[in-house]
């Protein structure tokens, strides 16, 4: 009954979403584990390697590559559903200027969630986030990276299954990179309870210290342009 109300209360909150201002090629929310398991140097290694994949030349040359020029992104630091979430202002990113600001942010964001894993509290504050943020883009996704699987809550909470369910059906992808070295099948575990929707994939950092590089091969991915050639 818990779960249904929760469900119920996140579909009446994304009713009505922001009228649509900036058009974009892609709109991408990265949600970052805050949750307990990522200690401090696991937290800076994830950071600095999100800021390093923006400084990257291909993924610079991935942002302009679409029809607008130009794609949308926001950050979400995550933990149990009974946190809130911490949030950055959305940025629309065109050049390597840009890219350096977003990647400067990241860089000096400091960290004010801990707790437990809510994997579906962060899907749904990455769908709430893409619904009222005035900006359209062509494809809208959410990356979730983490170390583990989502922990069950004592009160409210929405789970990572109904989570994804609600943003497949507003047409939204959810993209996974899984940290593995606290837990070795977790993509498998992503594939089955996390990732969904249009072209949906998962990329794998065996250690922290594999982030930077999984970072940026998903951003070049998730960003490069790929004319529809056709339906059949």
């Amino acid at each position: 009954m818990i779960q249904r109300c929760a469900l119920l209360l996140a579909l009446f909150i994304l009713t009505f979403p922001a009228r649509a201002q900036t058009t974009v090629d892609v709109e991408l929310v990265i949600a970052v584990d805050s949750s307990a398991s990522i200690d401090s140097r696991e937290f800076a290694f994830q950071m600095a390697g999100i800021a390093a994949a923006f400084r990257d030349p291909e993924v610079v040359a991935a942002i302009g590559s679409g029809p607008q020029r130009r794609i949308a992104v926001a950050a979400i630091f995550w933990a149990e559903s009974g946190y809130p979430v911490d949030v950055t202002p959305w940025q629309v990113l065109a050049d390597a200027a840009d890219a350096e600001g977003f990647a400067d942010l990241m860089e000096h964001w400091p960290r004010r969630i801990e707790g437990g894993t809510g994997i579906g509290t962060a899907i749904f504050h990455g769908v709430k986030q893409l619904e009222n943020n005035a900006i359209e883009g062509r494809r809208r996704i959410i990356d979730i990276s983490g170390d583990g699987r989502e922990t069950a809550m004592r009160d409210f909470y929405i789970t990572s299954p109904q989570a994804r369910a609600m943003a497949v059906s507003r047409g939204i992808t959810i993209n996974g990179l899984a940290i593995l070295n606290d837990e070795p099948d977790l993509d498998r575990y992503y594939y089955e309870n996390v990732t969904g929707g249009p072209d949906s994939f998962i990329m794998v950092a065996h250690e922290i210290e594999d982030f930077a590089e999984a970072m940026r091969r998903k951003l070049i991915r998730e960003f490069e342009y790929r004319p529809l050639i056709s339906l059949l």
